[in-house]
Parts: structure tokens; sequence; C-alpha cells
């Protein structure tokens, strides 16, 4: 009896996951210490977009162990949770994102 519950609990929660992961379009506000950073989710064409010095980027979403990560060759955008940190190549630039309330 408990196999079965933990299955279906299992499967409802992997349903809910597929289905908030496809998504077209999700809006995420950061907070980057004293600075805030607005990230555009796209579900479907996997990609992230968001304004960095001025520039528009689109970031590709790409294989992760863990949490969601994001690049373009030049920026990667890595999520978890309720925290982000965005990299210029390979370097760290914000580390400190936590997702506003």
């Amino acid at each position: 009896m408990n196999k079965i519950l933990i299955t279906v609990v299992a499967l409802l929660l992997f349903g809910c996951s597929h289905y908030v992961t496809q998504q077209e379009n999700q809006t995420y506000h950061y907070q980057c210490g004293t600075t805030p950073l607005t990230i555009d989710f796209n579900g479907v064409a996997k990609t992230a977009s968001l304004v960095m010095d001025g520039e528009q980027l689109k970031l590709k979403q790409i294989p992760s162990v863990s949490g969601e990560k994001y690049s373009n060759g030049k920026y990667s955008l890595r999520t978890t949770g309720q925290h982000a940190i965005l990299e210029r190549n390979d370097k760290t630039i914000m580390n400190d994102c936590v997702l506003a309330k």
C-alpha cells in the first residue's frame, strides 16, 4: 500500500514539474546584492533572456547536473531553487542573486 502511495505522489510531482517547465514565458525578479536582475524564461524555446551591461542577452539552456544552466558562449546563468549565478567568460560577476518576494 505504501509503495503505491509513494508511486502516485511521485507521478503527480513529476507531472506538475513537467507542466511548469513547459510553460511558454515566465518572468522572475532576482535581487543580486543591491542590483535588481529580471530574467524572462521561455520553457518551450528553453531560453533565458536578460539585460546585462545595456545589452539584451538570450541564453540557451544547456545540460546541467543540478538546477538549470543557460549560456550563449560568453555569458552563463545558473539557477538552483531561489538562487542564481551569472558568469561572463567563465568568471562570476553576480553570485548573490536571490529570487525577490
